[in-house]
Formats: C-alpha cells, sequence, structure tokens
C-alpha cells in the first residue's frame, strides 16, 4: 500500500494536468478522436497491447504479468455534454456548446493514473484490460463496444467503474448490491388527428388536445400500475405542436423519458405507455405512432464482486468513509450494458464533496474535483493487485 500511495501522490500534478488538458478540449459522444490518442499514446508508451476501434472511438489497453491467472476490466467513460460551460476556470472549455460537465475527463485521468502505476510496478499476476468507453452521454457506447465485440475478445472475470458524484463527501465510497441506477428509455410518441381552421373545431381531431390528455393519462402510470415499493418515473419532457393560435394542428409530439430501479417494471412501464397512448388517441378518433429511440437497463450490481470492491475501499479508508448500502439513483449509466452481459462486476460513487456551492454533475458551472484522481487511482490499482494476486 505504501509503494502504490507514492508513486501516485508522487504522479498526480502530471494527470491533473492532463485532465485539464481533456476539459479544454472536449468531444462528444463517438467524437473522441483527440482524446482517444492521447489515451492510446500514454498505454503504449507504458508498454500495454491496445486495440482501437470498437464503437468508432472506444479503445482498450491491455497488460498480461505472468501466465495465466484471472482477467479484470476497469472502465473509464471519455465523452463530454453538449452544453457551454459557465466558469471562469483556467482550463474551460475552448469550444463552444462542449463542457466535461460529467466529469469523464477525470475519469479517464484517473484510470489513466492507475495504469501507469501498474505499468511501473506490474506487482499482479493474470491478465489487465483496461476500457475506454464513447458515447456513455448517449446511453448507447458501451452497448456498441458490446455489439462490437468487447468480451469475445476481451473476456473478464470482473469489471469494475467508479464515478465521481458531487453531494457525497470529498473521498468518500458510496455503493450498493443489487440496483443502483435507473434504467433509462427514451420514446416518440407522435399524434396523428386531422387538422383545421380554429373557428370549426368540429370538422377537426385536434391532435393538441389528444396529447394533451395522453400527458395526463401517462401520470396514472405510476401512481396505479406500480407498486409503492417499486420506483418508477414517467417523465413528457417535450410537447410540441403547432406555432399559430387560430390553427387546430393535425400532429403533435410527445418525447419522453422512462426510468426504474428493476427490468421487469422498465417492461411493464413500456407496455403501458403503449396502450395509454393508443387507447387515448382511439377514444378522440386519432391515432398515435410510438417510436422507442433508446434505450438503457438498470445497472445491478453483483453482491460477491461489490463486497470484494468494498473490501478494497477498507484498505484505503476508515469505515466512516465507506457507505455499502447507498440510495438507489434515478438517474443512469450505460455500464449496465456491460454488467447485463457480464454480470460479475460493480459501479462505484466516489464522493466529489459536499461544500454548498460544489455544483452537481451536468450543471454549467461544473468542474471536476482534481483531488479525486489520486484516490480514485489508488482505488483502481489496488483493487488490481488484490483481484489478480
Amino acid at each position: 500500500m505504501e509503494q502504490i500511495y507514492h508513486h501516485i501522490m508522487h504522479s498526480q500534478d502530471e494527470f491533473i494536468a492532463l485532465r485539464r488538458d481533456l476539459h479544454q478540449h472536449p468531444e462528444l459522444g463517438l467524437e473522441e478522436t483527440r482524446t482517444s490518442n492521447i489515451i492510446v499514446d500514454r498505454l503504449r508508451s507504458w508498454g500495454y497491447e491496445v486495440h482501437r476501434g470498437m464503437a468508432k472511438t472506444g479503445v482498450v489497453g491491455t497488460l498480461r504479468v505472468g501466465s495465466g491467472g484471472k482477467t479484470l476490466g476497469l472502465r473509464a467513460d471519455m465523452d463530454a455534454l453538449p452544453m457551454r460551460e459557465q466558469n471562469d476556470k483556467p482550463w474551460r472549455s475552448i469550444t463552444e456548446n462542449r463542457f466535461h460537465g460529467c466529469g469523464h475527463d477525470g475519469h479517464t485521468a484517473t484510470l489513466l493514473c492507475a495504469a501507469e502505476y501498474l505499468a511501473r510496478s506490474r506487482r499482479f499476476r493474470g491478465t489487465l484490460h483496461l476500457i475506454f468507453q464513447p458515447g456513455e452521454e448517449l446511453l448507447y457506447g458501451g452497448r456498441m463496444m458490446l455489439e462490437d465485440g468487447l468480451f469475445r475478445q476481451f473476456p473478464c472475470d470482473a469489471i469494475y467503474a467508479l464515478h465521481n458524484m458531487p453531494g457525497i463527501k470529498k473521498g468518500h465510497f458510496h455503493t450498493r448490491t443489487g440496483a443502483m441506477l435507473a434504467s433509462a428509455d427514451t420514446l416518440h410518441i407522435e399524434v396523428i388527428g386531422k387538422g383545421g381552421h380554429g373557428a370549426f373545431p368540429e370538422k377537426t381531431t385536434d391532435a393538441t388536445l389528444v396529447a394533451c390528455q395522453i400527458v395526463l393519462a401517462l401520470q396514472t402510470i405510476v401512481a396505479r400500475n406500480v407498486s409503492p415499493f417499486d420506483r418508477a418515473v414517467v417523465t413528457v419532457g417535450s410537447l410540441c405542436s403547432g406555432e399559430a393560435p387560430n390553427i387546430i394542428n393535425a400532429s403533435a409530439l410527445l418525447k419522453l423519458s422512462v426510468r426504474a430501479l428493476d427490468n421487469s417494471v422498465r417492461q411493464h412501464l413500456l407496455q403501458r405507455i403503449q396502450e395509454i397512448a393508443q387507447g387515448q388517441a382511439q377514444s378522440f378518433g386519432a391515432g398515435v405512432r410510438i417510436e422507442h429511440i433508446n434505450g438503457c437497463p438498470a445497472l445491478i450490481n453483483d453482491a460477491d464482486a461489490t463486497a470484494f470492491a468494498v473490501g478494497v475501499a477498507r484498505e484505503l479508508v476508515d469505515e466512516e468513509m465507506i457507505c455499502t448500502d447507498a440510495a438507489p439513483v434515478m438517474g443512469s449509466e450505460d455500464f449496465a450494458f456491460m454488467l447485463e452481459q457480464n454480470p460479475r462486476g460493480g459501479y462505484l460513487f466516489l464522493g466529489a464533496g459536499d461544500e454548498p456551492d460544489r455544483c452537481m454533475v451536468h450543471h454549467p458551472g461544473y468542474d471536476f474535483n482534481d483531488e479525486l484522481i489520486a484516490p480514485g487511482a489508488l482505488f483502481f490499482s489496488r483493487l488490481a493487485e488484490r483481484f489478480l494476486q
């Protein structure tokens, strides 16, 4: 432990500088070409075998020590958000409407910091796969890597990921067994009516009215179709229909975000949304077209893998800095796809600080807390050494 600590603390300034460089040059999902090039150059210089091209810009670095042994996967996300940064940091984004507002720049720098230590020390026996994933904010970058053969080419006995989290005390680890983050589905519901003049509603089928009725009816799903002991959210984030006050519109478009912590509840929500939308539209003589834009399963932590990660955290911090029954979060994370295909793994939050002025992720004033790079890299490094003993 002392060797890991001294090495990472000695090198952390280098990776803070790297994180800030990545922050200044943010790239959206599946466009992370510059970021991938930096990762590839670093990994190759440390002796990793490098594979690139999964999900367009994904990178996998492999380090083998000895013969045989187990295989471990550690994952970091790379992409930024399509939003404008609002702070005066010297390393703020230089690209308009591109911003590392979730800390993926920090996650990448943290895993690279651990990668450098593990390559120098090689105090393990087995195979280490470092997975740098694009397109997490799209909620399908992870799925694309799997479709491109991630675990067929790089099988893992266990996989882990770490995410910074403002609102949790700095350096504290929060996790839980079972569902930790919600599924997420995006749906578009197009209402098809019959337009006309606003003065003659009897000659029309008002798509706007039908859309409003659907919005109201959808709110009964969580209240009346989901057990009070289950968590679910149905949000209609957008209703678009027409531009003029004296025109009854022939069409309207609803955009929905649907979330659940249980994948069976998720399927029930999707079924009821379809039934309600179709039933409401039919009652007014209108039609609907429902399009499932994207979907991500709930993130489920394996009990044994989570217990192993907690045991590693206990080597690094006091017990009071570890929460093993963290409340589930209705946000989503496409590492869930990797855990769905390879359930032996876990996901943890690393507290970024709970100061009143610390911005939450996806806030325009957010900035990754650079003081997390060292503890995050320590955790990944010790996890690898323990798992690959």
